[in-house]
Parts: structure tokens; C-alpha cells; sequence
């Protein structure tokens, strides 16, 4: 007995996994060209946003005193930036999250378009 793997089981197809045809076919589509452009756009300025803020702390500490005053009681700014940083993790996850079920959908469609006809 084999095990169908989910999109097998919700398409009914009794077929084994993607081919490396299948890949190589899918890649050169205008569909997935623009899918990967598309992700592209969205992904690049929070890769951006995230690795200068990221690597602000060690220069704000490193070169300046700036985060060096107390913000609240004995905390200094730099605890509230470093937590910060967190927060920020949480933020882009979540934003990548909801935004990747909408390139999920794409996949889907491009599978449908040239795999599963």
C-alpha cells in the first residue's frame, strides 16, 4: 500500500511526487516568473527594514551613548531596543503569515495550470 501525499489525496490522484520534469517545466512558466518576482517585491524591503535595524543595536552601542540613558527605572534605552527587536520578529512573522497563504493560492494555481491537468 502507498501513501498519498495530501494534494494527491484532494486532486485523487494515485500518482507518485513531482517529477524533476515537472519543476523544470514549472520554472520556465510566465506564472511562476512572476509569482517569484511578485514574493520578491513583498519580501525584499522587510529583509531590508529587518537587518538595519537588526544591526543598529551593536552600532548604537558600540560607537554612540545615545542608548546608553535610562529610559524606565534602571532600564536603559537599549533593553527597550533590544526587546524591540523581538516584537519586530513577532510583527514580520505574522505579516509573512497571512501574506503567504495568498502565494499559497498562486502555487496552487500554477500546479493546476501545468502538473495536475
Amino acid at each position: 500500500m502507498t501513501v498519498k501525499s495530501r494534494e494527491q489525496k484532494k486532486l485523487g490522484k494515485t500518482s507518485g511526487p513531482l517529477q524533476q520534469s515537472d519543476y523544470e517545466r514549472i520554472i520556465e512558466t510566465p506564472e511562476f516568473k512572476q509569482l517569484v518576482k511578485k514574493k520578491n517585491r513583498f519580501l525584499t524591503p522587510y529583509v531590508i527594514a529587518f537587518f538595519t535595524i537588526y544591526l543598529m543595536l551593536p552600532v548604537l552601542t558600540g560607537y554612540t551613548s545615545i542608548l546608553e540613558t535610562r529610559a524606565i527605572g534602571w532600564m536603559t534605552w537599549t533593553w527597550i531596543y533590544a526587546f524591540g527587536l523581538f516584537v519586530m520578529v513577532w510583527v514580520f512573522t505574522q505579516i509573512y503569515v497571512k501574506k503567504s497563504r495568498q502565494f499559497d493560492k498562486e502555487v496552487d494555481h500554477v500546479l493546476d495550470k501545468h502538473v495536475r491537468q
